[in-house]
């Protein structure tokens, strides 16, 4: 079974996520939500996502801090990551490269475009 993590702190914007992505739980796809950067972190080693959508600014651990981990876990390195943040200057950009990030997307969010984005990730043919 395919899984995708929301890591989002704001319980307004993750529930957004989860409804803008919710149609592929008819295609199989498990949907996780973590609210701060560290329970992300150790879903991400437990739970093995195939993609993590993650938020910058988060408590316990920011969205950098989380990508950098778990790109130095031989089990969660392959998973997709997406940003998907307020911060949408190049220097976010730029960090979020560096710690090997697949993905950058700027809130306020299209929500058909993040279900694009997420559907390609998982390797799903567009419809």
């Amino acid at each position: 079974m395919k899984k995708v993590l929301i890591a989002e702190d704001q319980a307004h914007i993750r529930t957004l996520i989860e409804r803008s992505i919710e149609e592929l739980e008819d295609e199989g796809v498990e949907i996780l939500v973590a609210p701060d950067g560290t329970t992300a972190l150790s879903m991400i080693l437990v739970e093995r996502p195939d993609v993590v959508l993650l938020d910058v600014m988060m408590p316990g651990m920011n969205g950098f801090e989380v990508c950098a981990n778990l790109r130095n876990d031989d089990g969660a390195r392959g998973a997709h990551v997406i940003f998907l943040t307020a911060k949408g200057q190049e220097y976010d950009r730029a960090r979020a490269r560096e710690v090997g990030a697949n993905g950058y997307l700027i809130k306020p969010f299209d929500p058909d475009a993040l279900l694009a984005a997420v559907r390609q990730a998982l390797g799903f043919a567009d419809d």
